[in-house]
């Protein structure tokens, strides 16, 4: 099993290197200089590319519950509209902030259960069957396709 190296990590031993090479002879240096660059620009777009497709999917995931037809979001007892239920995810991703990083720290810490109460969300559909939030959002992001 291949283990994926986070751009921080990258980050992290790049510049362990470049103490290294301010030891070295200034045609090394800068040769050395000119890889950690390229090394880090590397970094810097791998991280961008995978942030803006967890972006993706939390989007994807508050509009699978935006635009769910006569279901409602049960929080804290209370039925709310597939609107508001959205407009309180997003309140929620906004105030985690930093906190979500995947779509999955999304699941866990702003659309499963009350932060307040620790009660799980629920979903009534329009057909009266009632799932566990985190378990149709975890099927949706399942069927996500960027």
């Amino acid at each position: 099993m291949s283990r994926e190296i986070s751009g921080q990590t990258l980050l992290r031993r790049s510049f362990g290197r470049a103490a290294e090479l301010v030891r070295q002879a200034p045609v090394q240096r800068v040769r050395g200089l000119l890889w950690l660059l390229a090394l880090s620009v590397s970094a810097f777009a791998h991280a961008a590319d995978s942030t803006s497709l967890e972006s993706q999917k939390i989007t994807y995931l508050i509009a699978s519950v935006e635009t769910l037809r006569g279901a409602q979001f049960i929080r804290n007892g209370t039925a709310y509209d597939a609107r508001a239920a959205a407009d309180h995810l997003r309140l929620k991703l906004r105030k985690a902030g930093s906190r979500v990083v995947t779509a999955d720290d999304f699941i866990r810490l702003c659309a499963s259960a009350s932060s307040v109460s620790g009660i799980p969300y629920q979903i009534r559909f329009a057909d009266g069957r009632v799932f566990s939030s985190e378990a149709y959002l975890r099927q949706k992001l399942a069927e996500f396709k960027p």
